[in-house]
């Protein structure tokens, strides 16, 4: 058996409230559980966005007593948010800037907008970007001039890797994340999964991920769980997005017994720098124990996600989560949850 800390995952949608018929704080936590989170961040961009206090504060009351893993959450960016920052800055690990298209409201392209959330966001809290390519140019040139603490999500291109590589060489203060759909997916499996494979950023080449990796221009893996109906990916506008957080650790796990990574860089990568960058409090007495023997194939049906589908239906890994322990109480074992919700709501330390 090998044991490893709680991991952490720092970009999943758990999409209450007002989107829970794709998934809701039970049955994403029953998630995250499952796949070795113990403590996942939740972003902004619902359809009721959090972008006020009473937002933040609705959020907080509807996952309280009833989450598996312990739930930190995010801010959103606008123009009218921006005012609440200093009275938000102690309940939220990050603030989010999407600064290229995705789900929900939240776009935000004008330069002296953008300029006005960078400078009032706190420069001791991370500020993460959604950008994509060249935006991410505009997102490090912001950082700069405003001396925030830069986080990029789901860097998927190489020439946003060595804009990265180039920022942190320069000192800014940059820390980056890849997720799994982009280490382990390519632009054929887009085409073979269609709709299924639609995602922001698309899936492009994974060689160069790993390689980021490997020379740890990359700081952390996260999910980016974006679960959506069956239904609405095969409707009319199928959204971007795909569920992660039951498949990454698998996915990981196989990487691993196939040389492209250690144990050491799981835990480096989904456990201590992003408890470092976010400031996340440290969970005593909590570890998840995994078979590294077990052979299986990841099949939607034994999923907790709510949506019950994944991108790597039918995939064969190696290694699973046997056992999950928060604060001393084993609350996964052997394929199912034990006991009631005992996750926390968390605040930064």
């Amino acid at each position: 058996m090998i044991t490893l800390p709680g991991l952490i995952d720092t970009h999943v949608h758990l999409r209450e409230p007002g989107a829970t018929h794709k998934e809701d704080f039970e049955t994403g936590t029953s998630a995250a559980v499952a796949g070795g989170y113990t403590t996942v961040l939740d972003m902004p961009n619902n359809p009721e966005p959090t972008i006020t206090p009473g937002a933040l504060q609705r959020k907080i009351n509807l996952a309280t007593k009833r989450i598996y893993s312990d739930v930190g959450f995010h801010f959103g960016a606008t123009i009218n948010s921006s005012q609440y920052f200093q009275q938000i800055k102690d309940k939220v690990f990050g603030l989010k800037v999407y600064m290229n298209h995705t789900t929900g409201t939240l776009l935000q392209e004008d330069p002296k907008i953008l300029q006005i959330i960078f400078e009032k966001w706190p420069k001791d809290k991370v500020l993460m970007v959604h950008a994509e390519g060249e935006t991410l140019q505009k997102a490090i040139d912001l950082a700069r001039k405003n001396n925030n603490k830069l986080h990029v999500c789901h860097v998927s291109l190489a020439s946003e890797i060595r804009l990265i590589q180039q920022a942190k060489v320069q000192g800014l203060s940059i820390s980056c994340e890849v997720t799994a759909h982009h280490l382990f997916l390519t632009k054929n499996d887009a085409k073979r999964l269609g709709v299924f494979g639609m995602m922001r950023p698309p899936l492009e080449n994974p060689d160069v991920l790993w390689k980021a990796i490997a020379d740890r221009t990359i700081d952390m893996i996260a999910s980016d769980h974006a679960p959506h109906t069956k239904e609405e990916k095969l409707g009319p506008n199928p959204p971007n997005g795909v569920p992660g957080l039951e498949t990454t650790l698998p996915l990981l796990l196989t990487a691993a017994y196939e040389g492209k990574l250690t144990i050491e860089d799981i835990i480096r990568l989904c456990h201590t720098n992003p408890a470092k960058i976010f400031n996340i409090p440290v969970q005593k007495d909590t570890f998840v124990e995994i078979d590294p023997t077990i052979r299986y194939t990841l099949y939607a049906r034994r999923l907790y996600t709510k949506c019950k589908w994944t991108p790597f239906q039918g995939k064969r890994v190696k290694g699973k989560v046997k056992r999950v322990v928060l604060r001393g109480q084993t609350i996964f074992k052997d394929g199912e949850i034990i006991g009631n919700p005992r996750g926390k709501v968390i605040s930064p330390l």
